[in-house]
């Protein structure tokens, strides 16, 4: 997995985290990514701001208006992450914006995973959960997007059974904004098991990392 200097972890305001998951869904699609600059106004833009909110880089009211603002966001983000820092959006800064952050429905998703899985988990255990999930995304043994990871054949046993369709509570929303933002207390795993229940020998045999709760993390 290449490694990115990711943001630090910083603890969520609960009157932020309300905010963002009233805010209208905007879904982003996986198509020719949209050429995004100063004057763009439109359901991309809404979408931009909310990855870049997420992740402490655009701090005003999201309207879905490309100003000032939203450029210096974008010019920040790009720096951190190694791109020209140009404050315009264009398809490698989509690239990097869909492998470290997501958007409101992909969000959905992550805190859906992680109920689904670890409810019963302690705190940090839940945004592990999440950590993998990001780990695999931004994996070139996965797939690059949160529907892909989660969705994929045999990958996670709540999609499998169907329990990822219970509604996830606000904690789980937590668990996976602290995810996103690069809180990884797995060591960069791509894997976790219980060892109580797991049969697999193969699962078995990864370098194992850490155990958090009532699973074992690994590579």
């Amino acid at each position: 997995m290449i490694t990115i200097r990711k943001l630090t972890w910083k603890i969520i305001p609960s009157l932020f985290l309300s905010t963002l998951l009233l805010l209208p869904l905007f879904v982003q699609t996986t198509e020719a990514a949209p050429l995004l600059k100063p004057g763009s106004e439109n359901g991309d833009v809404w979408d931009l701001q909310y990855r870049l909110k997420t992740l402490d880089f655009y701090t005003q009211p999201m309207d879905g208006k490309y100003g000032a603002h939203t450029k210096s966001a974008v010019t920040r983000f790009q720096k951190e992450y190694g791109m020209p820092a140009d404050g315009i959006t264009g398809a490698q800064t989509w690239r990097q914006l869909k492998k470290y952050t997501l958007n409101q429905s992909e969000m959905n998703i992550m805190a859906k995973i992680i109920y689904s899985e670890a409810r019963g988990e302690p705190y940090k255990g839940q945004v592990a959960v999440g950590a993998v999930v990001m780990n695999r995304i931004q994996s070139s043994e996965f797939p690059n997007d949160i529907r892909g990871v989660v969705f994929q054949k045999g990958a996670f046993t709540a999609v499998d059974d169907g329990q990822y369709w219970l509604s996830p509570n606000r904690t789980a929303y937590h668990a996976a904004r602290d995810a996103v933002r690069g809180w990884d207390p797995t060591y960069e795993s791509l894997y976790y098991f219980n060892p109580k229940t797991a049969t697999s020998k193969w699962i078995w045999s990864r370098p194992q990392t850490v155990q958090i709760g009532q699973h074992i993390f690994a590579h």
